[in-house]
């Protein structure tokens, strides 16, 4: 192994922009048409899944350590406003959504969830909408949850119930 520094450490949270959260497992070296290559292993536990990513791309692809304390305090910030849509045509709108989602970034994907969140008396939801609010909720549910040490669900009932503040009935 090279006498670099790495970026992440084993038994690390980290998130990777397509997948969300992981955890980095290992540091292994394994040989690819002839170069050895040094590769982070995450495993994505939820998904069932394993990533490899070559410890000298994993800043260029958008690997990043969990958010701080303040950057899910801001993203909590962020539910709690009005939700901003677009007028543009849904396609377009649901284009910016996945790049938001898929970006990785915290404040993107509140962002996504806050103005796609939809309580009962409002209009229903259209499939692929419901897809994209599910998909940036549940990114957002999972590292709010590994940020705050605290259960899924535990994380997901204080985002739930910080979206249905946002509804305040009308006083009379």
């Amino acid at each position: 192994m090279s006498k670099k520094k790495l970026d992440f450490r084993i038994d690390e949270y980290v998130v990777y922009p397509a997948h969300g959260v992981g955890k980095v497992t290992a540091v292994d070296e394994q040989e690819v048409a002839g170069i050895t290559l040094e590769l982070f292993v995450v495993a994505f536990d939820k998904d069932k899944m394993t990533l490899r990513v070559p410890t000298h791309k994993a800043i260029e692809v958008g690997m990043r350590p969990l958010a701080s304390p303040d950057v899910v305090a801001h993203a909590m910030a962020i539910l709690r406003g009005k939700a901003k849509v677009k007028r543009a045509m849904w396609s377009r709108r649901a284009q910016e959504y996945e790049q938001k989602i898929n970006s990785g970034d915290l404040i993107a994907i509140a962002e996504v969830v806050r103005d796609l969140h939809r309580t009962d008396d409002q209009r229903e939801q259209s499939y692929s909408e419901r897809q994209l609010y599910e998909a940036a909720l549940e990114r957002l549910t999972r590292e709010i949850a590994v940020v705050n040490g605290a259960e899924e669900s535990a994380a997901g009932t204080e985002i739930t119930d910080v979206l249905m503040s946002r509804v305040v009935p009308a006083a009379s």
